[in-house]
């Protein structure tokens, strides 16, 4: 069938990136299996485009920073939108991996740090790469991939090294730098995280 491609961000967290709230959230899990480009990445940079055709994948670009990620079914998207006079960028990471880490937290996940500038890992294996966009209104578009439980082998095969790393990666292939909340041994449901992060951000909105 061959993959798609997408000009426009037109993934379901777009709902909310122009909310009038100071602080909104939005949880989604993927409908389909999406290759998600960052702002500066392409496709014949970032993606092995022959097996991106063999498995019917969805390129899309969005507008936020970072490099290319898969979304799948199973993994769970994490998107926020916050405003502040004294945030930037690194604040806006600290805070809202903060909260996400601590739901993980809830439900029995050990040893789970933000590591490089914005990655959430456990020990040296990155579970969730997230991204950040400022709005010309101002306020900070955060968007996030949690891996479930996707074949860490279907992500080595869709995507091409990157251009830049964090420094913990050590040049490790996607295979061998990525992990999942499964693999990692930890039995809990789509439902049960998705729970754990509407709870931990709604307290926090309410502080």
């Amino acid at each position: 069938m061959g993959h798609c491609r997408k000009d426009k961000y037109d993934l379901p967290d777009i709902q909310i990136i122009d909310s009038a709230k100071k602080f909104d959230f939005f949880l989604w899990q993927p409908d389909r299996l999406y290759i998600v480009l960052g702002r500066s990445d392409t496709p014949e940079q970032a993606v092995n485009l022959a097996e991106a055709d063999r498995v019917n994948a969805c390129i899309v670009k969005r507008p936020s920073g970072g490099h290319t990620v898969v979304l799948s079914p199973r993994t769970i998207v994490i998107s926020a939108i916050i405003r502040g006079d004294r945030l930037n960028g690194r604040k806006v990471f600290d805070l809202i991996n903060r909260i996400i880490i601590n739901a993980l937290t809830d439900l029995g996940v050990e040893q789970a740090r933000q590591r490089g500038i914005s990655d959430i890992a456990i020990g040296q294996k990155k579970i969730l790469g997230s991204s950040i966009y400022r709005r010309h209104t101002g306020h900070y578009f955060y968007h996030a991939v949690l891996n479930h439980s996707e074949d860490i082998d279907l992500i080595d095969r869709l995507l091409l090294h990157p251009r830049r790393e964090p420094d913990y990666r050590r040049g490790r292939r996607h295979k061998e730098f990525v992990t999942s909340l499964t693999h990692e041994g930890y039995n809990l449901t789509i439902s049960e995280i998705i729970w754990a992060l509407k709870t931990r951000f709604l307290q926090t909105i309410e502080q």
